[in-house]
């Protein structure tokens, strides 16, 4: 039987993993200091062919949070598209009287509805956040500390594709199946790439294609998925990269690998503890085909955040550029 990780087990995590201090006491942004000037600037050279592939599914009522699912939603919706000015106003001659017709609109959404990034402020390990911060600093005004804005200038550099379904010669991995240091490790060497400190990692395990083959969402949000087993905790902190992303619902395993009363453990150190920002429901059918095609698994990673302030998560448009 499979070991269930207990809270002692998060503490001694913890204690192993920590990052608080390492980018001075008032650091917020986490690995993301791992990615140089230098790393950018080498990251531009690996753009050979100037193909742009975006890693986004496109931000609508067909998302993944309409889906069934046992996981309490907690607010999360699709997003809300809604018309300000129509060209229905416009032929009707009702903005006629502003000398100028056009079409304006809104959207309301929660941060975390789509392709996203979970920032610093979004997890908390007991009562503190990254960097060993009150959780209290996050409130109804929004993050005091660590707010998404703060990585307005980063989510740039250099991208590593590590392709774990197709490599394992799958569609998809299996719900439940803990990605472990080997796999992510073999897959490398068998793709030919390196992972480097400050890299951005996004790894394949083919749900999201699996979900969109039959057309329905259902169990997606918080229900079982594959996803990388809380060992891999070592295999971030070797690496040093930037920031790791996935095309599941929550990057980590589910079922959770841990006792009742803990949901998604990993999240709990990689986020507050070792203060990486995680990207979540990310698209990669488009990226999967085009690496297997040209061999080429590394690219010019571009997919800043919208800076909200205060925000502690962000909608994003992933794109890698070979």
């Amino acid at each position: 039987m499979a070991k269930k990780y207990t809270r002692q087990d998060l503490r001694d995590a913890a204690e192993k993993y920590k990052n608080w201090g390492k980018w001075g006491p008032n650091d917020e942004i986490g690995t993301l200091n791992y990615t140089s000037a230098e790393d950018i600037i080498a990251a531009t050279r690996l753009v050979k062919k100037g193909k742009v592939i975006s890693l986004a599914l496109n931000f609508d009522y067909t998302g993944p949070q309409g889906a069934k699912s046992k996981y309490p939603a907690m607010g999360r919706i699709n997003p809300v598209h809604t018309m300000l000015r129509t060209g229905t106003d416009a032929y009707s001659g009702v903005l006629d009287k502003r000398g100028i017709r056009a079409a304006d609109d809104m959207v309301v959404m929660p941060l975390q509805c789509g392709t996203q990034w979970d920032g610093l402020g979004h997890i908390f390990y007991e009562n503190n956040m990254w960097n060993g911060y009150d959780c209290r600093e996050v409130t109804s005004a929004g993050a005091q500390k660590c707010g998404i804005e703060k990585t307005k200038n980063k989510m740039v550099g250099r991208g590593v594709f590590l392709d774990i379904a197709r490599w394992k010669g799958v569609e998809s991995l299996e719900d439940g199946y803990g990605i472990t240091c080997k796999d992510l490790d073999d897959c490398a060497k068998a793709q030919k790439v390196e992972v480097k400190r400050g890299d951005y990692v996004i790894v394949r395990t083919g749900q999201m294609e699996k979900c969109q083959k039959i057309g329905s969402w259902d169990g997606y949000p918080g229900g079982d998925a594959p996803g990388f087993a809380f060992e891999t905790l070592e295999w971030i902190k070797r690496t040093e990269l930037a920031a790791l992303a996935s095309d599941t619902w929550g990057c980590e395993v589910r079922p959770n690998e841990s006792e009742e009363g803990i949901n998604q453990p990993w999240h709990w150190i990689t986020i507050p503890i070792m203060g990486m920002t995680m990207g979540e429901i990310f698209e990669l059918k488009e990226l999967g085909e085009d690496c297997a095609g040209d061999k080429t698994y590394e690219f010019l990673f571009v997919a800043p955040a919208i800076p909200i302030t205060g925000g502690v998560g962000s909608p994003v448009n992933p794109l890698a550029i070979k």
